[in-house]
């Protein structure tokens, strides 16, 4: 049977990426969900794989956002089930608050592509060198949660990288950004981008060349090794 596998998109432009690349060569059925537009989440049961993606809301948004602390339920229970599971940046943030954590707002902004530290061998991580590049775009972060492996770190946000459970893994940086993904986001908000990152725009170009081309391998390297872990 092909895997089943719910994406949670969390902000009206999402893109999936190396992530997409990876479900798509293992001929994945993907289950869309939008609850920022309609409150609607997965049934437990009803797939073999849970993913959430990034958005421009916090992980405590409840007030305009109220399915947040569902899907903060939702991923955490899954994971303890030993259900394969995927945040990426505020869906990293979610999930460490479902776990206990404590979300941060404002506290570590990074953006572009910078260095990430892996900690302790995993094997979503195993392919990768010790330290490397992957494309960073937040500013809020969180605590370790208790009871998980904490992988991977930086200067900015001590906690990029966790593994809860068997398969449930959060990840503060957008490893999912191609060069093509961050050439549409510069498309999309330059303003945004820009107060985020001033010059940025600017330089796109050569960072794209010089650190770009090594993330968007490494970011395939781990959305491959992630869909791995879906059949147990």
């Amino acid at each position: 049977m092909p895997m089943r596998v719910a994406i949670v998109e969390n902000t009206r432009i999402t893109h999936h990426g190396q992530v997409g690349v990876a479900l798509h060569e293992a001929a994945a059925r993907i289950d869309l969900y939008k609850p920022w537009a309609d409150q609607r989440l997965p049934e437990p049961g009803s797939f073999d794989a849970l993913v959430s993606f990034g958005g421009e809301q916090s992980a405590l948004d409840d007030h305009i956002h109220p399915y947040l602390p569902r899907l903060a339920d939702l991923m955490a229970s899954q994971a303890q089930a030993g259900v394969a599971v995927l945040g990426i940046c505020l869906g990293a943030q979610v999930f460490a608050r479902g776990l206990g954590a404590e979300n941060r707002l404002g506290a570590a902004p990074e953006f572009g592509w910078c260095q990430v530290e892996r900690l302790i061998p995993d094997p979503v991580l195993a392919g990768l060198p010790d330290r490397f590049p992957i494309f960073q775009w937040h500013s809020d972060t969180f605590t370790l949660p208790p009871a998980v492996a904490h992988l991977a770190t930086s200067s900015a946000a001590p906690v990029q990288c966790f593994r809860a459970g068997r398969a449930g893994y959060g990840m503060q940086f957008h490893f999912e950004t191609s060069r093509a993904v961050a050439r549409d986001w510069l498309t999309t908000f330059p303003d945004v981008i820009e107060r985020a990152s001033p010059g940025w725009s600017t330089s796109f170009a050569e960072r794209a060349a010089a650190e770009g081309a090594d993330a968007e391998a490494h970011g395939l390297a781990i959305a491959r090794a992630w869909v791995r872990m879906i059949g147990g």
